[in-house]
């Protein structure tokens, strides 16, 4: 079964088939099917227009799920989404980046997927839609494992939402890989950190890709930031104690061990970014 619906309501009765796999931009799951015949029901939801675009709330950002990597990238938005910005670049190659959505990413649910990090920090939540009504979740919530996500049967994403940043949020998005361009993720952060009327640093989110089954946050890190003057470097604050959490493993891209000792270097760079230091 092949279903091209035109309005979210068509498209969560479509995914209420067994087994509905749905599809947008195509770049994940056609790859994961290479040499192989996709024989579940397919859900195409790139004619849903109301899916795509970037919208403005008196609370929120919208972002619709289908949205391209290039429209995000190429958007203007406060200073606090230029660490989302940066990691859109990111995402393969600009044809990737055409093609490629938002919620895509997200419900790939890799922990080298380059736009957790940004979205974690930014304390994003997940709109979800299904024939009965729509649930919310953070996105920390949202995925819950190794390629695993807190989606049911016959329910879709339908948008991300950011709710607004202070006016004087700052964010970065730093990104480790084997070679410039083209390459998935050793390591990356994001943070997103705001000063106050005296340059010190009220407050911060930090979050690591790549180190772990699922993308996380760093509150240890986030709560040793605040305080910090304008005339310090915030990376001078991180202690391999704030990276307790994570569980990097051995692989092809990297070590374990080579993954931490980056990390120091790599949030520390994501940091002093954000916060105005270099």
């Amino acid at each position: 079964m092949y279903a091209r619906p035109r309005t979210i309501e068509e498209a969560t009765l479509a995914m209420s088939a067994a087994g509905a796999l749905a599809i947008a931009g195509g770049t994940d799951v056609y790859p994961a099917h290479a040499g192989r015949a996709i024989t579940r029901p397919l859900v195409d939801l790139s004619g849903i227009a109301s899916l795509r675009g970037i919208t403005e709330t008196a609370q929120d950002f919208r972002f619709g799920a289908a949205t391209s990597w290039s429209t995000i990238a190429r958007a203007e938005l406060p200073a606090a989404f230029d660490g989302l910005k940066a990691a859109a670049r990111e995402v393969g190659s600009i044809q990737i980046q055409n093609r490629g959505t938002l919620a895509g990413n997200l419900c790939n649910a890799s922990p080298a997927a380059d736009g957790v990090p940004p979205l974690l920090a930014l304390d994003a939540r997940i709109e979800i839609s299904a024939r009965d009504g729509t649930r919310i979740l953070p996105l920390s919530e949202f995925i819950t494992g190794y390629r695993r996500t807190a989606l049911q049967p016959g329910e879709i994403v339908s948008a991300v939402l950011v709710p607004k940043p202070a006016p004087q949020a700052r964010s970065a998005f730093v990104k480790l890989g084997a070679r410039r361009y083209l390459v998935i993720s050793i390591l990356m952060a994001a943070a997103v950190v705001e000063r106050d009327a005296g340059g010190r640093i009220a407050s911060a989110a930090v979050a690591v890709g790549a180190a772990s089954p699922v993308a996380q946050r760093l509150p240890a890190f986030e709560r040793a930031l605040i305080g910090s003057g304008p005339a310090e470097r915030p990376s001078s604050r991180l202690q391999p104690g704030h990276l307790e959490a994570l569980s990097p493993i051995d692989d092809v891209r990297a070590t374990a061990g080579y993954r931490l000792d980056a990390a120091l270097a790599v949030i520390g760079e994501a940091v002093d970014h954000a916060a105005g230091a270099i």
